[in-house]
C-alpha cells in the first residue's frame, strides 16, 4: 500500500482527491488552458498526484514525452504552479485546493533498469 510524508497510509479521502486532480490537471494541459512560454502542454503526462494529509500541498508526478527536455518541463511548471492552481481551482470540489509542486516521475526508469538487470541475469 502506498504510504504518505508521515508513514501512513493514504487514506480513501486522499487517493479519491489525488485520482480527481489528476483528471483535472490531465484536462487542463490537454486542452491548454495555460500556454506555456516554452513547452508544449499537450506533451505532459500526468501519472499521480499525492495530496497530503492536511489537504495543504500535492506533489504531482509528470512525464514529459520529449524525455530531453524533462528540467526545463519541471521548472516550467513549478514556476507556473500558482497559476494552474487557480485554472484548476475552478474544477475543484473540496474545501482547499492544495499547493502544486511538480516532481518528475522516474518510476518508468527504474522499472526498466530493473527489467535489464533481470533480463541479464538469466542469460
Amino acid at each position: 500500500m502506498s504510504q504518505n510524508l508521515y508513514d501512513q497510509p493514504f487514506s480513501q479521502r486522499q487517493l479519491k482527491a489525488g485520482e480527481n486532480l489528476k483528471k483535472i490537471l490531465a484536462k487542463i494541459f490537454l486542452n491548454e488552458i495555460i500556454i506555456f512560454p516554452t513547452i508544449d502542454s499537450k506533451l505532459i503526462t500526468v501519472t499521480e498526484a499525492r495530496i497530503s494529509p492536511d489537504f495543504k500541498y500535492a506533489k504531482i508526478f509528470f512525464i514529459p514525452l520529449i524525455g530531453q527536455r524533462s528540467d526545463e518541463f519541471l521548472e516550467v511548471l513549478n514556476n507556473f504552479s500558482k497559476e494552474i492552481k487557480f485554472k484548476a481551482s475552478k474544477n475543484w470540489t473540496a474545501k482547499f485546493m492544495p499547493n502544486l509542486k511538480f516532481v518528475l516521475d522516474e518510476s518508468f526508469d527504474y522499472a526498466e533498469k530493473i527489467e535489464k538487470i533481470i533480463k541479464k541475469n538469466k542469460e
